[in-house]
């Protein structure tokens, strides 16, 4: 599968990668998404996360980072709530150092449901918080991907992505996500954010929950999402979020059989866009 794993980032949460997977990665030349939870945060040291940079990273592999999430609400009304996701997002950027990932992706964590009279706080307290990460973005020369969880339609996201700099923050579409909880059109979606989107998240579900199911083996539609990144020339990060090493083998398969990577570019890892595309 190595025709398919170049041109891929492959989720594996920091631990698997420093307790099993290393080996594996390293052997099979596989590019990881490496994911932190609070746990991670908690648990290993400086010497630890560089002495594993050390090994992983070289001029041949891309690496990208997935920051935290569980309990974070950067766009919180209560200050403390923001105090402690930001604190936690700088952590990660503390990490990064030793790693000089292309990206960062982490959740905005708008909720229609939650902040359903809230929303324009959400807004202006996420702006905050999202700013003062960006000379911590600067300085390591990688770029922020906001990420789609809740959010029905992309409304709020865009609201946000339109408030910050598009060379350090852009966005990170979720196919999952998307089809378990979004209910405005794909098209909506892409022909409004296209031309911030960074990164995409494979995966796929029937469309009732969260499954993290292989590529091609639910409902969502990647034979649209993929002629459209063709049609409008992008070349977003591709990162596959499959949680066991069988549904991993299996959406590479997949991928590799329906052809999805086909046009999209000879280079394998595409570089990061420096400014807004597909609309220029």
């Amino acid at each position: 599968m190595q025709d398919v794993l170049k041109h891929l980032q492959v989720h594996i949460p920091f631990d698997q990668l420093f307790q099993k997977h290393l080996g594996k990665v390293l052997r099979e030349r596989i590019n990881p998404e490496i994911a932190f939870n609070s746990a991670i945060l908690e648990r290993f040291t400086d010497s630890e996360y560089a002495g594993l940079a050390k090994k992983l990273c070289g001029p041949d592999r891309s690496v990208t980072f997935h920051g935290p999430f569980m309990d974070l609400r950067p766009g919180a009304v209560d200050p403390e709530i923001r105090k402690v996701s930001l604190r936690r997002f700088s952590r990660l950027f503390e990490i990064a150092v030793h790693f000089r990932p292309r990206s960062i992706v982490f959740h905005p964590s708008y909720d229609e449901k939650y902040y359903a009279s809230s929303g324009r706080r959400w807004l202006e307290n996420s702006i905050e918080t999202w700013s003062q990460l960006l000379p911590l973005a600067e300085r390591l020369d990688t770029r922020i991907a906001l990420e789609n969880v809740y959010e029905p339609n992309p409304d709020w996201i865009e609201r946000l992505l339109e408030a910050l700099p598009p060379d350090r923050v852009g966005f990170c579409f979720d196919t999952g996500h998307f089809n378990a909880f979004a209910g405005s059109p794909l098209e909506t979606w892409l022909d409004r954010l296209g031309p911030r989107l960074i990164e995409i998240h494979l995966h796929d579900n029937r469309g009732a929950r969260d499954e993290h199911l292989p590529v091609g083996e639910g409902t969502f539609p990647f034979e649209r999402l993929f002629a459209f990144i063709r049609e409008r020339g992008l070349r977003p990060i591709l990162t596959v979020e499959a949680h066991t090493e069988q549904n991993l083998s299996k959406a590479l398969e997949n991928i590799r059989n329906r052809g999805y990577l086909e046009g999209l570019g000879a280079t394998g890892r595409p570089p990061l866009q420096t400014s807004a595309a597909g609309r220029d």
